[in-house]
Order: C-alpha cells, then sequence, then structure tokens
C-alpha cells in the first residue's frame, strides 16, 4: 500500500498521466491504477520501467525495487491459505503492520484474546462442517496470531467488549471460566488495555456490529476500519469515514467501565459464573 501510495506521488510529481504511465508499461491505465491503489501484486520490471519513466534517480530505483520485493514476499500466515479466505487474509496483514489496535466486540471474546478451548469451540459452532484436521488448523492460526502480542515492538491492542460477550456461555461454563481467567491475565501486558460496557449503560454508538480501527507508524497509511459480514469484509479508510468510527470508539470507552476497574469487574461475572 505504501509503495503504491509512492508510485502515484512519483508519477504526480514527474507530470506523467496515467495514459503515459501505461504506454511505457504497453498495458491498460487500469493496471497502472490498481498497481498504485495496492490492488494488485508489484512487478519489479513493471515498476522498474515506472520508475525510469518518472525520471528517478538510479540509486533511489534501487531501494525502492529492494522494497517491492520485500512487499512481495508472503507472510506467514500463507501458511495457512487452506482455510484462510483471501478477504482475511489483508486483516492478518494489518494486524501484523499495525502498531495500535483497537476493537469493538459484541458478540466474542477478540481474537488475540482467546484461549485456545474457547476459539476451538467459537470456530465449531462457525464452521459445522469442518472437518477435525480442518478446525485444528484454524485454531493453530488463531493462536499463532496471538504471538503478536508478545513480540518485539508488539501493537497496543485496546478492546471494548459488550458484557455479553461475557455472560455468554462458549464452550459450557469451565472453558468460560478459563476464557475470563486468561483475559485477566491478560490485563498485566502493558499493551492491552480491555474496557467492559454494561448492559445497564444502555445503547451506545457500536450497536451496530463489531469493527476493528487499524493505526499505522508509518506516516503514507492512514487508519484502516475493518467490518464483518457473514461471507465476507470491509475495508475503510476514508478519512471521513474512520473518523467517524474513531468518535465512536471514544463515546464508547468513556460509557464503558474504567480501565481500572476491568479486572474488579470480570471478577464478579466469573463468581457469578
Amino acid at each position: 500500500m505504501v509503495l503504491g501510495m509512492r508510485l502515484r506521488a512519483l508519477r504526480e510529481k514527474a507530470g506523467v498521466s496515467y495514459d503515459q504511465a501505461a504506454k511505457a508499461l504497453h498495458v491498460n491505465q487500469t493496471t497502472v491504477r490498481r498497481m498504485e491503489k495496492a490492488e494488485v501484486g508489484l512487478k519489479i520490471p513493471y515498476v522498474e520501467k515506472l520508475l525510469q519513466t518518472y525520471r528517478v534517480e538510479r540509486e533511489e530505483i534501487d531501494a525502492f525495487l529492494a522494497l517491492a520485493e520485500e512487499a512481495n514476499r508472503p507472510g506467514w500466515w500463507h501458511r495457512f491459505r487452506d482455510v484462510l479466505p483471501e478477504w482475511f487474509s489483508l486483516y492478518v496483514s494489518l494486524e501484523e503492520a499495525a502498531v495500535r489496535i483497537r476493537a469493538y466486540e459484541p458478540h466474542c471474546v477478540p481474537g488475540l484474546l482467546q484461549t485456545e478451548e474457547y476459539a476451538r469451540a467459537l470456530l465449531r459452532i462457525g464452521f459445522p462442517t469442518a472437518t477435525d484436521q480442518e478446525l485444528d488448523r484454524r485454531v493453530a492460526l488463531r493462536m499463532e496470531r496471538q504471538s503478536l502480542l508478545t513480540k518485539e515492538g508488539a501493537p497496543h491492542l485496546w478492546a471494548v467488549i459488550d458484557e455479553t460477550v461475557l455472560r455468554r456461555p462458549v464452550g459450557g461454563p469451565e472453558v468460560t471460566r478459563r476464557q475470563i481467567d486468561h483475559l485477566i491475565a491478560s490485563l498485566e501486558r502493558p499493551n492491552v488495555t480491555l474496557q467492559v460496557i454494561t448492559l445497564a449503560s444502555g445503547p451506545h454508538p457500536g450497536m451496530f456490529g463489531p469493527f476493528q480501527l487499524f493505526r499505522f507508524a508509518i506516516p503514507e497509511l492512514p487508519d484502516i476500519v475493518y467490518s464483518e459480514s457473514l461471507t465476507g469484509a470491509g475495508y475503510i479508510d476514508q478519512r471521513a469515514d474512520v473518523a467517524t468510527y474513531l468518535e465512536a470508539l471514544d463515546r464508547m470507552c468513556t460509557q464503558a467501565t474504567p480501565v481500572h476497574h476491568t479486572e474488579a469487574y470480570l471478577g464478579a461475572i466469573r463468581k457469578e459464573l
């Protein structure tokens, strides 16, 4: 995404139109536009030809090509492509690149904070026809994603969940209790913040459904919001739209239990269970 943005900036700086760039590659304009929007992989010969057309210095071209080769290298999650839909592959890559992840979840514990048995129970419901082997692969993918929170330079996860998440039995009472224990333990990490919106607090701005907001250290990358449906997902990066989600999150955080009360609240619900 970053390299696509830089390609567009270099083209505009050079005063080269889409039509002129396309002619240099002997392709149509759509190909150039899709490269700039990161909708296709960056073919090294195409990138080099474009940079030459934009009259970029050789040293800068070599540096750009090295970044393009790195960007084309498959991430670890490609090992799970047998159970990883293409639309969710982008989510995992954004998760890996983010420095801050803010999430609202009204239905279940966020994936990065789930125990293995809780995740297995959820995935069994979500994929009722999956074989045991396929289910194992899906659980393994979710567990490997969680290593993100303990690696060097780990992002900060700030999640807001509904009280119903904690009260909905998943896999039975013991599984639910151990999941709450895991949430309490996760609060000890400096990069994990968790808040609960209680039923008593009434309606709130996020009641339409779950979503995540990713923020990145790279200046060229805008904040990106992810929202999921039963059969796919949407990625939103328009500034005005993202601002709406960010405002909703901020309002929900003020409505939720204060951060320093979360552990006690989780403990109280665990006792009820």
